[in-house]
């Protein structure tokens, strides 16, 4: 079975990652495609996000019953900080039966020389990259182990949405309406 994996903070979960999971899961030859929420991006700031669980209930929430789509917490009992090559091997240790491809934005294939054994990836594993305006994918976009595709991107980011819960606007049609309405009973994302 064909899996692809899309690592991300998911801090909250939005419309913008459903659409690249569904495009991935719907319109590739991927069987699934799991959303691996990470406790901790090695080249991000860890203070702006949520606990671990509530990102994870978020994503849970935001993919409902989908069947091409299953959140995954892989990470949480893994070392910190969260490399992508150990969370691969793991993997493939504990699931055989599995293929393991890497989903990710061109922003990430262009910084992909930065990350632990990215050479190592490379060899083993596809790549799947959903085009990003604004960035180039970089001299790997020609590797043979990537492959591009334009996805029907929003511009919404995470950020944008957790300023507008501090500022108490209204996130309504950017998160999917179970995280909308989960997000307005909880206490998530609303300090300063």
């Amino acid at each position: 079975m064909k899996t692809g994996l899309f690592f991300g903070s998911f801090n909250p979960i939005h419309i913008g990652h459903l659409i690249i999971a569904n495009f991935m899961a719907t319109q590739t030859n991927l069987d699934q495609v799991w959303l691996v929420v990470s406790p901790q991006n090695p080249l991000k700031p860890k203070n702006s996000l949520a606990r671990d669980y509530d990102r994870l209930h978020l994503v849970r929430l935001g993919i409902g019953d989908n069947p091409r789509l299953k959140a995954s917490n892989i990470e949480f009992d893994l070392p910190k900080p969260s490399y992508t090559i150990d969370t691969l091997t793991y993997l493939r240790e504990l699931h055989p039966e599995r293929e393991f491809v890497l989903i990710m934005g061109s922003d990430n294939l262009a910084t992909l020389h930065k990350w632990k054994n990215y050479d190592i990836i490379l060899r083993d594993y596809a790549i799947y990259v959903y085009q990003r305006p604004d960035y180039h994918p970089g001299e790997l976009a020609d590797h043979p182990q990537v492959k591009l595709f334009e996805v029907a991107l929003m511009q919404i980011s995470a950020s944008y949405i957790r300023k507008c819960i501090r500022e108490e606007k209204s996130v309504q049609y950017l998160v999917p309406d179970p995280v909308f309405e989960y997000l307005g009973s909880s206490h998530l994302y609303r300090s300063k």
